[in-house]
């Protein structure tokens, strides 16, 4: 997520992580610094994908940090929508995709280009086929998490992307362990550290969904979500309703089935500041 408000007009900036560097100088050291700059490349191209995706949806990626384990881009998707977040998630891929695709249509128009690119074009292909593994944070595990939030809330979606990541880390952990015996692969360690690290670290996103402010949304276009819920359907269950990128209204309805009243999502915000999660909502319709 972002650390600042992305201005108009402001450009993509890049920054170097001091780890990045050792991670570089150890390359270096065992005769495979083409390898390394040629990977980070591709893993530049990789996040400008995120960026140009977001930025045609109406968001900014406005900076991309060069790390160990890669490229990350963070910016301005405050509120992003869980139907955008797959957009810009998948576009990552997708260029790595096209740009291996493309080296291949190459070698067959001009077949002597394959010794000068052929590292370049498995490197593509790699990091895309990489990133669409379904653990978090990879992209394939954000596309996962997305998906299973649409469909089931992001609590549960949250369990199952963190739970895939744990299990692809400590897959690949051993994996490194198991090729100690045989030869070391410091990549293999760095990646499976980068995925544990990931399913364990990060905070829990419902708090920021409960007290977001969606003035900057607001500016932007938010669709409208909206939903039908008895007055003795508790506030807890109102939760379940809300939705990143969308803006709740509920409408109650009494036991007859006649309208008793309705709430946004912003009085719901401010209804939890007080209230029982397990009250009633027709207590407070009154109220407002």
């Amino acid at each position: 997520m972002p650390d600042k408000k992305v201005r108009k007009g402001e450009r993509l900036r890049f920054f170097v992580h001091p780890l990045f560097l050792l991670f570089g100088a150890y390359f270096a050291a065992t005769g495979k610094l083409f390898l390394f700059l040629n990977c980070t490349v591709v893993a530049l191209l990789h996040e400008c994908g995120h960026a140009f995706a977001a930025a045609k949806i109406g968001y900014r990626l406005n900076r991309i940090v060069l790390m160990p384990y890669g490229a990350l881009v963070k910016g301005d998707i405050d509120g992003v929508s869980l139907k955008d977040e797959i957009f810009i998630a998948l576009a990552g891929p997708l260029v790595n995709a096209a740009c291996a695709v493309l080296f291949v249509a190459l070698w067959w128009c001009f077949p002597d280009t394959y010794p000068y690119t052929d590292v370049a074009a498995y490197s593509s292909a790699a990091i895309a086929l990489v990133n669409l593994i379904p653990a978090w944070p990879l992209d394939g595990g954000r596309i996962l998490y997305c998906a299973i939030a649409k469909a089931k809330g992001e609590k549960l979606a949250g369990r199952i992307a963190r739970g895939a990541g744990l299990f692809f880390g400590i897959v690949l952990f051993a994996m490194f362990v198991y090729g100690c015996f045989v030869q070391v692969n410091f990549t293999m360690l760095f990646f499976s550290l980068f995925l544990l690290a990931g399913a364990v670290g990060g905070k829990n996103c419902s708090y920021d969904r409960i007290r977001y402010d969606y003035a900057k949304e607001m500016r932007r276009g938010m669709e409208i979500k909206r939903v039908a819920v008895g007055k003795d359907c508790k506030i807890k269950r109102l939760l379940s309703f809300m939705e990143r990128g969308k803006y709740l209204e509920i409408t109650v309805y009494d036991e007859d089935g006649r309208f008793f009243g309705e709430i946004t999502q912003g009085e719901l915000v401010k209804i939890l500041e007080t209230a029982e999660l397990y009250a009633p909502v027709g207590e407070f319709v009154q109220e407002y």
